[in-house]
């Protein structure tokens, strides 16, 4: 796929978001937006949303000589700065989100020209999928990323397909804190992580091994954060940097979220990158990684001794252990922007390979949006792997998806965020969806205002980090991050209605 065609398909998402979020209104195909009039042909899916045909959009403004000339419209950014008035976007908001967009652009670009078809990504293994698909298929500007070079773009991102190993830091105790589930101590973690050899080595760097609390830290913060905005605590010795650890990594479609392709049995570690990404600066908050280990804890309880999730295998990837490192003047002064104080911790998770049973295979969620290089559905590639009638097959998958999802909100008045990088598909031998992952728990639990029964005391009731969200948009969660997304995409692959 071209420039071209790749600028001309973002445009068509842009303008199709903006229109369905109504914050322009079309009327029969034309935008009236002062300096400019755009006219396209679109399609209306569930939710009145709309889905502008690529390709289909013309600009007309006035020509050079007074007179209206009309054209073939691909710019994604010149679209942006003709609608910015009837948006009420500043110069600074324009600025900012053309950054977004060209970046998402380059991205596409590249993705496009390694895209592979159905056949070579139904024999990848999930870590390795992650790296194909596309992007959130609603947010425009999915691939941002500001602060990451072009260089950074080809090592970093999950479409390089480039494995890395993270470097492993000492941080002072007082200045990091470990906490972990009440099964793992800190020592079985970084032990398990690193290693009897990597482990030894880096004790010997040490005069005091144990007065340190060890982590993980990507390579792109430790170079463009750590070495700049932690200078002084590495250069007294309250922060050491021992060296790379020994397992290499794929970054998942978070980007900052790291899988261990060596050791599959290891934990998901993520990790804060000072980049932004979807409008938000992807750190980590202090109070995620405080109450990761306590919220997957109390997750665990309710869920182990649920007959409905046990009857329906549904699997918890539980954040297990964590490091809070809080810098020493940012994390107490007043009025810090959130992206100076969120700049250094992890948070370990539970992998995904062991719950996998003989015969089972898993891919991510968003999987079933993704178009090969022919622009085929991966979906109908699936359906027809399984041999299932697609209607089946369809059934199959939304049992799999609402049953565990509804049971947790109506029994226990609690919802995660179920989009498609929250969620893994596990299909049985036979390839129909059979089992649910639930992942990315404390970022992204709410849970219902009003007390429920089931649920029992929350281990916040004093110092609060779930979001307490009425019931109508605990139910719009499920909505905005599933039904929206995937019905659209199902009608157009022809898989139902």
């Amino acid at each position: 796929m071209s420039w071209a065609e790749s600028s001309s398909e973002l445009l068509a998402k842009l303008i199709s978001q903006l229109c369905t979020e109504d914050l322009l209104q079309p009327v029969d195909g034309r935008l009236e937006l002062g300096s400019a009039t755009y006219t396209f042909s679109s399609s209306r899916g569930a939710f009145g949303s709309y889905r502008v045909v690529p390709g289909s959009v013309r600009r007309t403004a006035s020509g050079i000589l007074g007179n209206d000339e009309s054209e073939v419209a691909t710019d994604p950014v010149q679209f942006l700065v003709d609608a910015a008035g009837v948006l009420g976007l500043s110069g600074s908001t324009v600025a900012g989100y053309v950054a977004e967009l060209s970046s998402t652009l380059a991205a596409d670009v590249r993705m496009a020209s390694t895209a592979v078809g159905n056949e070579e990504l139904l024999g990848l293994h999930h870590t390795q999928l992650e790296g194909h698909l596309t992007g959130h298929p609603l947010l425009v500007a999915n691939k941002g990323r500001l602060g990451f070079s072009a260089e950074d773009s080809l090592r970093y991102t999950p479409e390089a397909r480039t494995p890395l190993r993270l470097v492993w830091l000492a941080v002072r105790r007082g200045l990091a804190e470990f906490r972990g589930t009440p099964d793992l101590s800190e020592h079985s973690v970084v032990g398990r992580e690193l290693g009897p050899a990597a482990l030894e080595e880096f004790r010997s760097r040490l005069v005091d091994p144990d007065s340190y609390v060890w982590l993980p830290c990507h390579p792109w913060q430790l170079d463009h954060v750590v070495r700049t905005q932690w200078a002084r605590e590495l250069a007294t010795g309250e922060i050491v940097v021992l060296g790379e650890g020994p397992d290499e990594y794929l970054p998942t479609q978070s980007i900052r979220t790291m899988v261990n392709v060596s050791q599959p049995l290891r934990y998901q570690v993520k990790l804060p990158l000072k980049i932004l990404n979807t409008s938000v600066y992807r750190g980590i908050p202090e109070h995620c990684t405080l109450a990761a280990p306590m919220v997957t804890q109390w997750l665990r309880g309710l869920w182990y001794r649920d007959e409905v999730f046990a009857r329906l295998g549904t699997e918890l990837l539980g954040e297990v252990a964590s490091v809070t490192v809080r810098h020493p003047q940012l994390s107490v002064a007043p009025g810090i922007p959130y992206q100076w104080t969120e700049t250094l911790g992890c948070i370990w998770r539970d992998p995904l390979e062991p719950r996998l049973q003989p015969g089972e295979t898993a891919w991510p969620l968003a999987a079933v949006l993704h178009r090969d290089a022919a622009g085929e559905p991966l979906v109908a590639a699936l359906i027809a792997r399984s041999g299932a009638d697609p209607t089946d097959w369809l059934g199959a998958l939304l049992a799999t998806l609402l049953r565990p999802l509804l049971h947790l909100m109506h029994h226990y008045g609690i919802t995660v965020n179920p989009h498609g990088e929250n969620l893994a598909i596990i299909c049985g031998p036979e390839g129909l969806p059979a089992r649910l992952v639930v992942k990315d728990l404390v970022d992204d639990i709410n849970i219902s205002t009003d007390p429920v029964e089931a649920r029992g005391p929350e281990p916040d009731s004093y110092a609060r980090v779930l979001p307490r969200k009425p019931w109508h948009i605990l139910r719009q969660y499920l909505v905005d991050a599933l039904l929206l997304v995937l019905q659209p995409e199902f009608v157009m692959c022809g898989v139902g209605a």
